[in-house]
């Protein structure tokens, strides 16, 4: 599989690296949190060549992670800002950071903290189960196929194909979700009219 490729694995991980997987990409989301809006001022602090950073910010627009609004007329120049689909990432950008600060700081401690507004304290990156409200460990959670998946699990069942492992599922199920997403959207369609 080519790396072009890999947002059409039914698989939440590989659309979201299709997107944010390539370095300079969360560099520039992060940047843009931190109030970063025009090309030249991404550029200086990131120190990526033009056509790069053109390349990238494009992606991040037609992606939807951030919208161009002009900020001069002639010429007509814009500025770049997280659109809400962007800052959904910040949960990403934290628990990054936060990763890094625990396994990659040498000793030295943080390069910087996160306060939380309201309360007026320093705050870490804390996952909670949405349902009872306790801590998320990685030795308790498990993962389950969602329907996607499920659906062609049982495609793979009922037609007496061998269930690829679970490994393998999300390249083996690509053609097969297409297809799925198809009739579901002629199926909206149908019950439309």
């Amino acid at each position: 599989m080519k790396w072009n490729e890999v947002d059409q694995q039914v698989c939440s991980v590989a659309r979201a690296l299709s997107i944010v997987g390539e370095r300079w990409t969360l560099l520039l989301v992060r940047d843009a949190f931190k109030g970063t809006r025009r090309f030249d001022d991404f550029q200086r602090t990131l120190g990526v060549t033009r056509h790069r950073l053109a390349e990238r910010l494009q992606k991040l627009v037609d992606e939807g992670v951030l919208t161009r609004i002009p900020y001069q007329d002639r010429p007509v120049r814009y500025e770049y800002r997280l659109t809400r689909k962007g800052l959904a990432l910040y949960p990403v950008l934290v628990s990054l950071s936060n990763w890094a600060d625990e396994w990659m700081d040498d000793g030295a401690g943080p390069p910087m903290t996160f306060w939380h507004s309201r309360c007026g304290k320093e705050s870490k990156p804390l996952m909670t189960c949405s349902e009872c409200g306790d801590p998320m460990k990685p030795e308790e959670m498990s993962p389950r196929l969602g329907s996607g998946l499920t659906a062609y699990v049982e495609s793979c069942r009922a037609n007496e194909r061998a269930v690829p492992d679970p490994a393998e599922l999300p390249i083996a199920a690509m053609a097969f979700y297409r297809q799925y997403l198809d009739n579901l959207k002629l199926q909206s369609v149908e019950d439309k009219q």
